[in-house]
């Protein structure tokens, strides 16, 4: 017997399509938040104006007000930026310009998300459990933008950059809304047939593909450390690290214990990166190998194949990044690959779960 499932109900392709353009932009946000981060942009924009601070300065007087607030409030960044020579207001206004776009962007996506969703509640015949569903979403959206102001406060101290662990929480809640919205995506596009029999087959998969996302979610959090820290400049060539594979000043008395240097050290942060990365990439492929020994459906395939894709892509990538000093252009592209990298981990795990809803029909 087959089972296809049928939308939830008879908005669900709009739907989907709207969720599917905001995935689309959280992944536009994560490449502008990495140029953000590279550029040291984050700090240059020291007040949080969710309505009025959609406009930039004006005049000359308003960049002036700007440039001396942000030389007051980011004083380590300012001293730090004018080591060499002394910081002008043109190379101040380069870096607000990065954090400028970053927090539009954000605001965008925040009306992207809220406007079609009060339509559709108000205009569409929509399930109460699928109301509460799209609810968190706007709920988790208007989260990020109060952690990323919470993030940005950080640096407003003796540091001339913001909190790795604020950063690494900003990245990872910015992540989970694009996971969410993506399975509620495939949730309403169900486009191939489903066997029931399968499912019973795959769990072990399924429970292979979740243990994956885990260590897939632990390197992306040892990614965030790595650019909090500017870990990725302390060694700059692969496999070794400097001399040998391990670093003498991998772990520091500066530091305090183990647990200190893990999330501290930036020698020992990036060893962690490197060497996770090599254990994702190493599981991904025993995952594959056992996933194509199953008698999956096409989608399911599909999931499998792209994730080998990406995460080979991903880990090239980071390598390239690494040896070419962190090279802006491949460093971000190594964070929005790493979106595709989930997004394919998603997929799999979400067409290893059987549907909630289906209607039986007769082969």
């Amino acid at each position: 017997m087959n089972i296809a499932p049928h939308l939830p109900f008879p908005a669900a392709r709009k739907i989907a399509l709207w969720l599917w353009m905001v995935c689309t932009l959280i992944i536009l946000m994560v490449a502008v938040g990495g140029i953000t981060r590279l550029t040291e942009s984050g700090l240059s924009m020291v007040r949080w104006e969710p309505v009025t601070g959609f406009l930039p300065p004006r005049s000359t007087e308003a960049w002036q007000q700007a440039f001396d607030l942000y030389k007051e409030r980011a004083g380590a960044q300012f001293a730090k930026f004018s080591e060499d020579r002394e910081m002008t207001l043109s190379d101040y206004q380069e870096i607000y310009f990065w954090e400028y776009a970053h927090r539009v962007l954000g605001r965008v996506i925040g009306l992207a998300y809220a406007l079609p969703f009060f339509y559709f509640m108000i205009r569409e015949t929509i399930p109460t459990p699928w109301k509460i569903k799209l609810g968190i979403g706007l709920l988790l959206g208007g989260a990020q933008g109060v952690l990323g102001w919470f993030m940005v406060t950080s640096g407003f101290a003796d540091l001339p950059y913001v909190s790795h662990f604020r950063l690494a929480a900003h990245l990872g809640l910015a992540l989970f809304v694009f996971a969410y919205l993506l399975w509620l995506t495939l949730d309403l596009l169900p486009f191939w047939t489903h066997r029931r029999d399968n499912y019973a087959s795959i769990k072990p998969l399924r429970l292979a593909t979740a243990g994956f996302l885990g260590l897939l979610c632990m390197q992306i959090v040892y990614g965030a450390f790595t650019a909090g820290l500017r870990a990725g400049y302390v060694y700059n060539t692969y496999p070794e690290m400097g001399r040998g594979l391990i670093p003498p000043d991998a772990v520091s008395a500066a530091f305090g214990s183990w647990s200190g240097n893990m999330v501290y050290n930036p020698v020992l942060v990036q060893f962690l990166h490197r060497h996770l990365g090599l254990v994702v990439v190493l599981c991904a492929l025993a995952l594959w190998g056992f996933a194509m020994q199953k008698h999956l459906m096409a989608r399911q395939k599909l999931a499998f194949n792209a994730l080998l894709i990406t995460v080979t892509l991903q880990f090239v990538l980071g390598v390239l990044t690494l040896v070419s000093g962190m090279n802006i252009v491949l460093a971000v592209s190594h964070q929005v690959c790493a979106c595709f990298l989930l997004a394919s981990v998603v997929m799999a795990l979400h067409e290893l779960t059987e549907p909630k809803t289906v209607t039986s029909r007769r082969s």
